[in-house]
């Protein structure tokens, strides 16, 4: 995933609150998190959180290639 679909994603989740965008599922997780551990079966996997801000709204989001998933932490 390049960086203007991800930047795309974030948009429209805090705008809209979607649970999906095309084929990619979208999650919150937990407000202040900069780094998602992510479970499958009995390992997990980290996913790094990058800062994204929308309309003076500061959010982390990461994407995960293994789940196809983008995970989204709200700061506040």
């Amino acid at each position: 995933m390049d960086g203007m679909q991800m930047s795309r994603i974030v948009e429209q989740y805090c705008r809209k609150v979607t649970s999906t965008y095309e084929n990619i599922k979208i999650t919150r997780i937990a407000d202040r998190k900069t780094v998602f551990v992510e479970q499958t079966g009995e390992s997990g996997r980290a996913v790094m959180l990058n800062e994204y801000k929308v309309d003076g709204i500061t959010c982390w989001a990461g994407y995960s290639t293994r789940s196809q998933t983008v995970y989204i932490s709200m700061t506040a």
